[in-house]
């Protein structure tokens, strides 16, 4: 894929693009069912640690709920590309609507037990599995002709939003009553499943030979065979694996900093913020030249960031880098979403969206694990530092391997 043609569609600003109806319903929808899985893992973490008071059952709740994405990967990209997507995507939050009327409804009546907990959070799991990659294929049928960069700008940027204050929220609301955040939940996606009805998507393509098993791992060959898509995809799972941080903030709060909780939450909150501050931008400001090159920048940029804040023992110097880090993060997320969009034909994105939905999933759990036990052999600081060194090394490293990824010059 390298030098591409410059698209010949004209560019549709951020308010053109807000006034487009079908991807206004989409953002909306999306954003409530971000909202209401925020809320969930605020409600449910609490629920668990009150009922057991055991950190092994909370850790389990994260593994339970990624499961059925490495079990499903196939299944739902196979799903995704078989059936009508918004009809998948409405199925999945009406689970999830009728999971969190019953975590509600058990916790109302003081009848919820941990069995019943994990139960719920693998349900939730499977839904998950197969929203996330459908409704990443179903937005480039409803996005305006030339538009998906800052499309996926803005809805990364209401995602942010939903990261930020959706804990708040369910933690207000779990304050008030446990049932309560379950309400919030169920109203939230029951909201978001009449909204995504409303979006009228352009036709979507069906491939052909479906029933053939075989093609439910048509998304693996097609990523294989494609270098500029195995190199991305590849690249996000190897860069998160070794700069993510996140596991050693608690860390570096009450040892380091020594901030206390408020500083934690200042901390977790500083890379959402500079992910929303720069998806703003990117709504405004497409990146139009050498996009290849500007993701590969980027993920150095991160890598440096996490170094700085590794040394760093200073509280300000520390929530910069982190909000620079969340910033550039931001920019290969939306370059690199928007390369595996446009490059994958309409019939393959489900599949092609499942493994990468897997690859995402994989690098943020393996990535805690990477970072508590190199944490644990070399000591926190030489920790963060590695796996900063890490992620340059892996950027410099890509940009040898994957030429014309490096090359591509423009998105749409």
């Amino acid at each position: 894929m390298p030098e591409q043609p410059i698209s010949q569609n004209p560019p549709v600003s951020a308010g053109a693009l807000l006034a487009h109806r079908a991807f206004l319903y989409f953002l909306l929808s999306r954003s409530l069912s971000r909202f209401s899985s925020q809320i969930a893992a605020v409600a449910i973490g609490w629920q668990i640690y009150d009922l057991t008071g055991s950190a092994f059952d909370l850790g389990m709740v994260g593994l339970v709920q990624f499961l059925p994405t490495a079990l499903l990967v196939f299944v739902a990209g196979h799903a995704a590309d078989r059936f009508e997507r918004k009809r998948v995507v409405q199925l999945c939050q009406l689970v999830e609507a009728l999971t969190a009327l019953y975590l509600g409804v058990i916790t109302y009546l003081g009848a919820v037990s941990e069995v019943q907990i994990f139960i719920a959070t693998f349900v939730l799991g499977i839904a998950g599995a197969f929203e996330s990659p459908t409704t990443a294929a179903l937005l480039p049928l409803i996005a305006p002709q030339g538009s998906l960069q800052r499309a996926t700008a803005v809805a990364s940027g209401a995602g942010q939003v939903a990261t930020i204050t959706g804990p708040a929220l369910g933690g207000f609301a779990y304050a008030i009553a446990p049932h309560l955040a379950y309400a919030v939940m169920l109203l939230f996606w029951i909201v978001g499943m009449i909204l995504t009805g409303f979006i009228r998507p352009r036709p979507q393509a069906v491939a052909k030979d479906m029933d053939d098993a075989d093609n439910i791992f048509a998304g693996v060959r097609f990523i294989r065979s494609n270098p500029a898509i195995l190199g991305t995809i590849s690249l996000d799972l190897f860069a998160v694996l070794f700069g993510g941080v996140t596991a050693l903030l608690p860390i570096y709060a009450r040892d380091i900093l020594q901030t206390g909780p408020v500083g934690l939450g200042v901390l977790r909150a500083a890379p959402a913020v500079g992910a929303l501050l720069m998806t703003m931008v990117l709504a405004r400001h497409a990146i139009s030249r050498h996009v290849g090159l500007r993701m590969f920048q980027a993920v150095i940029v991160f890598g440096l960031a996490t170094i700085v804040f590794a040394l760093s023992s200073w509280m300000w110097l520390s929530v910069l880098s982190l909000a620079i880090l969340g910033a550039a993060d931001t920019i290969s997320v939306v370059i690199r979403f928007s390369l595996v969009q446009l490059s994958t034909p309409d019939e393959m994105r489900g599949r092609v969206g499942a493994v990468n939905f897997l690859f995402i999933n994989a690098s943020n759990q393996l990535g805690q694990f990477e970072s508590g036990l190199t944490a644990a052999l070399f000591g926190t600081m030489p920790a963060a530092v590695l796996g900063g060194i890490c992620t340059v090394a892996v950027a410099l490293l890509w940009m040898k391997l994957f030429p014309t990824l490096r090359q591509v010059e423009s998105l749409e």
